[in-house]
């Protein structure tokens, strides 16, 4: 399999980010930036990615959207609380989820909740064809490390090949652009 970023460098010269490949003259993208994003933070961070990879972007909206009162983590009767207090949770996915075939990478991005990655992302996991794919975790969070949930992630799925992943706090274009070099 080709490396990583031979991968994303290739797929740059596809789509970017905003734009849905529309002619036969196109080469579409091989990279997919899948994320979900409670309050707008991970969605900012997974423009970026798209940005620099040349990914297509596609959010895993929940059926049901989260309310303030959903996420006061304080709260341990929340529904983010008992979410994630329940290890065979898994939230409904809204929406049509996309059609993976043509992906070689897909970013996978989520905020840090209990630290680790909030159950919608096993739903989605566990409702695609990963099988192949090269999957690269993306996190972002208030101080926590992204080690655990890409241990979580590797226990939970051993099958799958997924990479270290990335913690998207305060980091400038710069440093992603190495981040991004560095996974293969």
């Amino acid at each position: 399999m080709a490396s990583l970023m031979t991968i994303v460098s290739l797929s740059s010269c596809g789509s970017s980010s905003k734009e849905k490949v529309t002619s036969e003259e196109t080469t579409p993208s091989k990279t997919i930036v899948c994320y979900f994003s409670a309050t707008g933070t991970t969605a900012e961070a997974a423009e970026r990615i798209a940005e620099k990879t040349g990914g297509v972007l596609y959010e895993i909206k929940p059926e049901v959207a989260y309310t303030d009162a959903d996420l006061d983590w304080t709260d341990k009767e929340s529904r983010s609380s008992l979410e994630m207090q329940d290890p065979e949770a898994r939230t409904a996915i809204g929406g049509e989820l996309p059609d993976l075939t043509q992906y070689e990478v897909v970013f996978i991005g989520y905020p840090n909740w209990w630290n680790t990655h909030p159950t919608i992302i096993n739903t989605f996991i566990e409702s695609t064809d990963l099988e192949g794919k090269t999957i690269v975790p993306f996190m972002t969070s208030g101080g926590s490390t992204i080690d655990n949930s890409v241990q979580k992630l590797h226990e939970q799925y051993p099958s799958l090949n997924i990479h270290d992943g990335i913690l998207m706090n305060h980091v400038t274009d710069s440093e992603l652009e190495t981040l991004l070099t560095s996974l293969d």
